[in-house]
């Protein structure tokens, strides 16, 4: 197909026929042209799923704003200094941004001059794929080529790499991420030229916007093609300090698949990386991913070489999340394909397995006269240590019977039984047996 030309055509239905994209349209369309821009436009030729919607327009905001509140939507001025506003209809909203120019740019942000020229708008995006532009019948306009580069799988930037990357430092980190997602076989030779030339400059970008595409990067079906990629061209050095760990990288994409779960950035990170916890400051890891790291640190891992009764002891001691974590880890660490049926065994056992209540509080041990503190804390422990080791009984006359050997119920009178065991001592005489 020539650039330029219109051949392209979306079959009917589905979400190019959504009532409230299709609003939007029609009221932009009536004093300007209005169509669907960049990512929607390329997932939906590549068959893939289609989730937010952006348009550009040859209106300026303020036509965008008095065009659509004289249909009754709603408009919010997202990014009015860039010419986005946020058209809402039928409560979905639709960024819609004047087509432009970038005069200047510094990084994210950019001094932009509006035109009506599509060429020009397509020429400051970042790869040709993204230049793709739909209109409301189905039609996709190209002016940049993009879409034979989509259909072969090439990663190319728009112009001159170099220029492209200069604009915005985080386009090398997207340039990678992009052939993860869409690309095919190597990436291109000039764009990965000028991405190992300019590398350094990643260290100047902001952790919210590494981690962003670095999760992007880790869920996306090529991830382990690219991280290889990355390590040549050392960027994973300058982005972790370190190279990514590539075979276990593929076993757990592997793993993944096999057990139809969707990919987890965090598990991939703690994977590539050995110890994801020291990236906190760095990726802006949150209090939850910490909590995450953490757990996997509790105790041994599990195996498949656990039996029943150790398995259930490590899953209560872990958590399903933790204990389920750590098997994918684990399988993927090893050198068992993802087909095997002992390391699929113990996932299984991990989110089939009913987890056991400890039916014992510090309450009953206070009723026994044991005061608050660390002896408690050390009675409940014991208590329940013996617990996990006879088969996490739930009979709790069965456990009131033990705890009575720990800390017998005082006397009617007040008093403890004479020449009886102090809880401390029974508490003691307990973790010598």
């Amino acid at each position: 197909m020539k650039r330029g030309q219109v051949k392209l055509r979306f079959g009917k239905g589905g979400w190019l026929k959504e009532p409230a994209l299709q609003k939007v349209l029609d009221v932009l369309n009536k004093t300007g042209t209005t169509r669907i821009a960049g990512g929607a436009v390329r997932n939906a030729l590549l068959g893939r799923a289609v989730a937010d919607v952006d348009l550009a327009t040859t209106l300026k905001p303020e036509e965008v704003t008095i065009e659509a509140q004289g249909a009754g939507l709603k408009v919010h001025p997202t990014g009015i200094e860039h010419g986005t506003v946020t058209v809402v209809a039928e409560g979905k909203p639709f960024e819609v941004t004047t087509l432009r120019i970038d005069v200047e740019t510094f990084g994210r942000r950019a001094r932009v001059a509006f035109t009506d020229d599509w060429t020009a708008d397509a020429s400051r995006r970042d790869f040709t794929m993204n230049a793709l532009y739909c209109d409301a019948r189905g039609e996709v306009h190209d002016p940049l080529g993009g879409y034979e580069d989509l259909k072969r799988g090439r990663v190319r930037f728009v112009g001159e790499p170099r220029q492209r990357i200069r604009e915005d430092f985080l386009r090398i980190l997207r340039f990678f991420r992009f052939n993860a997602q869409y690309g095919k076989g190597s990436p291109d030779k000039e764009g990965l030229r000028h991405c190992v030339a300019l590398r350094k400059h990643l260290k100047a970008l902001s952790a919210e916007r590494i981690r962003q595409e670095l999760w992007k990067l880790l869920v996306a079906p090529g991830a382990a093609r690219m991280l290889k990629e990355m390590n040549k061209a050392g960027i994973t050095r300058v982005v972790l300090g370190r190279e990514g760990e590539v075979k276990g990288l593929e076993r757990m994409a592997q793993i993944d698949e096999r057990l139809k779960l969707s990919p987890d950035p965090l598990l991939r990170l703690e994977l590539i990386a050995a110890d994801a916890a020291r990236y906190r400051d760095q990726l802006k890891l949150t209090n939850a991913e910490m909590a995450r790291l953490k757990a996997l640190k509790h105790g041994a891992p599990p195996t498949p070489g656990l039996r029943t009764a150790e398995r259930k002891i490590v899953l209560y001691q872990m958590g399903r999340q933790a204990f389920a974590d750590s098997v994918l880890l684990g399988w993927a660490k090893s050198k068992a394909p993802a087909s095997d049926k002992s390391w699929r065994s113990l996932f299984n056992f991990g989110r089939k397995t009913d987890l056991p209540r400890f039916p014992i509080t510090g309450e009953e041990l206070k009723a026994r006269g044991v005061e608050p503190g660390p002896q408690l804390g050390a009675m409940l422990r014991s208590l329940e240590d013996w617990w996990m080791a006879a088969g996490f009984p739930q009979e709790k006359a069965l456990l009131l019977k033990r705890l009575d050997a720990i800390a017998p119920l005082p006397s009617p009178s007040g008093s403890a039984h004479k020449n009886q065991p102090t809880p401390a001592e029974n508490a003691e005489n307990t973790e010598k047996q």
